[in-house]
């Protein structure tokens, strides 16, 4: 089969997914273990027929992944799912924005001459060795996501890496290498694992504490997710790298004379000019504003997205970004992806489908032995937060799971701790994370080989998962059952 005939064979079959779901007559509500009913309706029905399509064209790239977001609005108009304005106005959600402000960001990064200095230095400490090099981008990653968005810390780590990989060199033919791909997609997955280790790595975070006290009258303090959440987030730094080592096996061991070639290119660099500064002062100021933001009650009303935009601003007006990086040097293709994954996300969410789905699985888990019903939740977690906004996987399973956790005598904080920690890392789909996105924007890996190396990225994670059931978290006091 060749090339072309596979792609008409995945267009065909993403237009069957949704043509048979569409047409399917009406399913069987979902009950919940009150009782309580949740109908699917023929919109809801539509959605999940959309979400297939969507997901077969994106994995297997029969078109541009911002034409297959194009057509998600499309087919919402088209077919009645929802009104396209409606369809059309999540492609400027502030969420979207954020995605652009912290592209403009890395862009500006990169112009400055910022990410040489930051790699070349990088280069110089951790040396030749090339399992050494993928341990310090990831360690650096996951340390930036402590304080910063992941999404923010993607868009500073990308030119940085681009310039690690410039220095590696492509191989003879000109493909992308094992050493590059480990690389990207390691840089998605660590962001994703280190935005676990504190409240201020992602909004699912807060989220999250926020309908556990909401449920339980308990709140969770700072300190406390950290305790619980770090040693998960940094066990799968150290995980993720070795895995990444036995999957993409750099073709180099070493690279003879990096280290003295890194500390050449940083001198020719010479003293940092006044440009490196401004930027540095704006991205510095954008980042501590995201951090307040969390603190201070007075900035909790502004969205993230307006630092970031700012900045933004201010390195046009100041000549540092131009017109033609606007046009040339944005890749509008992933703001694209963005906009259909938050169009399709609000739209299985608003036409009940998301929750219809969350329901029919929780209910089969309602007997099931505790254990077999934390991973039930978690795998339903990992598997959402590839799909739809990791706020609203955590929205719509949460509440659920919480009232079939007191059922069964499982401590609902299992439940927090566990849902929240499978929400940061959706390690399938380019769509489940900025990051992920942005690493892809590398041309170092493709869709597929990006979902085939999440499967055994996620089994990692829910393996990591009931280890730390079973040992970490009892002798921090959190047992796995209600005493």
């Amino acid at each position: 089969m060749n090339q072309n005939t596979k792609r008409i064979f995945f267009i065909l079959l993403g237009l069957a997914a949704f043509f048979t779901l569409y047409l399917a007559p009406q399913f069987a509500p979902a009950v919940d273990p009150s009782g309580k009913a949740f109908e699917l309706s023929q919109e809801g029905k539509a959605a999940i027929g959309l979400f297939l399509l969507a997901g077969i064209w994106w994995v297997f790239e029969v078109t541009p992944i911002g034409v297959t977001s194009i057509a998600i609005g499309v087919f919402q108009a088209l077919f009645l799912i929802r009104p396209a304005k409606d369809a059309f106005r999540d492609f400027m959600d502030p969420t979207v924005m954020f995605i652009l402000g912290s592209l403009l960001i890395g862009l500006a990064f990169t112009k400055a001459g910022i990410t040489k200095r930051i790699a070349y230095k990088m280069l110089d400490v951790v040396g030749e060795d090339t399992r050494k090099i993928l341990l310090g981008v990831f360690i650096i990653t996951a340390l930036l996501t402590h304080i910063m968005a992941h999404t923010a810390v993607a868009a500073t780590m990308f030119p940085i890496l681009v310039a690690i990989l410039a220095l590696y060199g492509e191989s003879t033919d000109g493909k992308p290498t094992k050493f590059g791909k480990a690389l990207f997609i390691g840089m998605a997955y660590t962001a994703g694992a280190g935005s676990i280790c504190t409240l201020l790595g992602g909004a699912r975070n807060p989220a999250a504490v926020g309908f556990y006290k909401e449920f339980t009258g308990i709140d969770v303090s700072f300190i406390d997710f950290s305790l619980h959440l770090a040693p998960f987030g940094w066990l799968t730094v150290f995980l993720i790298w070795a895995l990444l080592l036995v999957i993409y096996k750099p073709e180099k061991k070493r690279i003879p004379g990096l280290r003295e070639k890194a500390r050449a290119e940083y001198a020719k660099l010479g003293p940092v000019n006044k440009q490196e500064v401004f930027v540095g002062v704006v991205i510095f100021c954008a980042l501590t504003m995201l951090v307040l933001q969390a603190i201070i009650p007075a900035l909790k009303t502004m969205d993230r997205s307006v630092p970031l935009l700012a900045a933004g601003l201010l390195f046009f007006l100041s000549n540092i970004l131009t017109v033609e990086d606007l046009e040339k040097k944005i890749p509008w293709n992933i703001v694209l992806l963005f906009s259909g994954a938050m169009s399709i996300g609000f739209c299985l969410w608003q036409t009940g489908a998301a929750e219809w789905i969350a329901v029919k699985w929780l209910a089969m888990l309602v007997n099931a032995h505790w254990l077999v019903f934390v991973l039930g939740i978690c795998f339903l977690v990992l598997i959402m937060t590839n799909f739809i906004m990791n706020v609203a996987a955590i929205a719509i399973t949460l509440p659920v799971a919480l009232v079939i956790a007191n059922y069964l005598g499982v401590n609902p904080e299992l439940i927090l701790y566990g849902a929240t920690a499978m929400a940061g890392m959706p390690f399938l789909l380019l769509i489940g994370a900025a990051p992920n996105a942005m690493a892809y924007e590398s041309k170092q890996f493709t869709t597929g080989e990006f979902f085939k190396t999440g499967i055994p990225a996620s089994a990692v994670i829910l393996c990591l998962l009931v280890l730390m059931t079973f040992t970490y978290w009892p002798i921090i006091g959190m047992s796995a059952l209600i005493k």
